[in-house]
């Protein structure tokens, strides 16, 4: 299927590695140039050297930290006049209720909350003038049910799921979609590091932790991030132009819930 996005620019957040590398792939695959950010220039340059070399898009890297007053700025002068936005950022540290202080939340919402809203409010106008614009933020499934190691997390990720169910109302008359992709568990760094802790506490070995965390998964398995950039390429195509303000789901069943 031609998705119908060949030559449109987009910007893909956190792109170096996990979702977002999937995310970014994806789009590329369909003819995409590619702004693409994260934290570290190695593994950055190396990801997109990567994607230039397979399928023979434009590239631009910039490497900064897209929580921060300066790295939003450095990123949304580069990224001007793009096509399509995909708001991408790590997840905080996993604790209990009682872990938290103000400052950890500040933390969590600037990366995981604020970051997309700035970056929508910098690039969204642009695309509300040329009459066309796609943007999908990666949040997260304790969206629909709230994980309790994952505070911070929930936290920061209905918050922005709020602004966005009133802002996407918004600019739709203009031709830009705004929509959030909600994953699961996927083979990522991510849920590498939280088997890690979850076998450190309870004793067992990163495979034992991995498989109990797995068997309550309908499907059996972690989702694959080639997989999840397809979804997201869908979602910022010409046919998604009737999606607005959603939710979408990528959990393999691991939420229950009939909506």
């Amino acid at each position: 299927m031609d998705l119908g996005i060949k030559g449109k620019r987009a910007l893909v957040c956190a792109s170096s590695k996990g979702l977002g590398l999937g995310c970014a792939r994806a789009l590329a695959a369909e003819g995409v140039d590619l702004i693409m950010n994260a934290r570290g220039a190695d593994a950055l340059e190396a990801a997109a050297g990567a994607i230039r070399t397979e399928f023979g898009v434009d590239v631009v890297t910039v490497a900064c930290d897209v929580s921060t007053p300066e790295g939003q700025t450095t990123l949304i002068e580069a990224a001007q006049g793009v096509d399509i936005l995909v708001n991408n950022a790590g997840g905080p540290p996993p604790g209990m209720w009682t872990d938290w202080d103000r400052e950890d939340f500040i933390k969590a919402l600037d990366a995981n909350m604020l970051a997309p809203i700035a970056l929508m409010k910098a690039l969204v106008p642009g695309m509300m003038e040329r009459g066309w614009g796609r943007v999908v933020n990666i949040t997260s499934q304790s969206v629909k049910a709230p994980i309790a190691v994952l505070g911070l997390s929930n936290s920061a990720r209905a918050g922005l799921t709020g602004y966005v169910a009133g802002t996407s109302r918004q600019v739709a008359p203009y031709g830009v979609n705004i929509n959030n992709l909600l994953p699961g568990s996927h083979d990522t760094d991510r849920i590498a590091a939280l088997d890690s802790g979850n076998a450190a506490k309870d004793g067992k070995s990163v495979e034992e932790a991995r498989a109990a965390r797995q068997s309550s998964i309908p499907a059996g398995r972690d989702g694959d991030p080639r997989d999840f950039g397809a979804t997201c390429a869908f979602m910022c195509s010409q046919y998604a132009s009737f999606m607005v303000g959603q939710n979408i789901l990528l959990d393999g069943g691991n939420i229950n819930a009939t909506l």
